[in-house]
């Protein structure tokens, strides 16, 4: 029963990977084509090293802030829920310290 779950677990994990590259190949082609049609030399959202290292920075921030939840003494699935939840909070800031970045490059407000 146990090699039953961990087959279909492995078939859902390399499905869902496969559906999420799918959609974003899709949805960059589509882009493209659009501005293709519209005479537009590209998207121009490419982002740079500054913003992904923000994120980065952001997502690493969170985990060793999540470190703390580790050392009390809490159930296993509140400590579980903390941790993801400041990963995922981390990640959160450096996105949008990431959008600003951007924001001041392009010399808008």
């Amino acid at each position: 029963m146990q090699s039953l779950e961990t087959i279909f677990l492995s078939i859902a994990i390399f499905g869902s990977g496969v559906l999420v590259i799918f959609i974003i190949a899709k949805y960059s082609y589509l882009t493209k084509k659009v501005f293709a049609e519209k005479g537009m030399p590209g998207n121009g959202s490419k982002m740079s090293y500054s913003e992904m290292a923000c994120i980065v920075i952001g997502i690493a921030l969170g985990l060793a802030a999540s470190s703390v939840f580790t050392v009390m003494d809490l159930p296993e699935d509140t400590m579980d829920m903390l941790i993801y939840a400041t990963i995922l909070v981390g990640g959160g800031f450096g996105l949008l310290s990431a959008h600003f970045i951007r924001k001041k490059g392009e010399g808008t407000k």
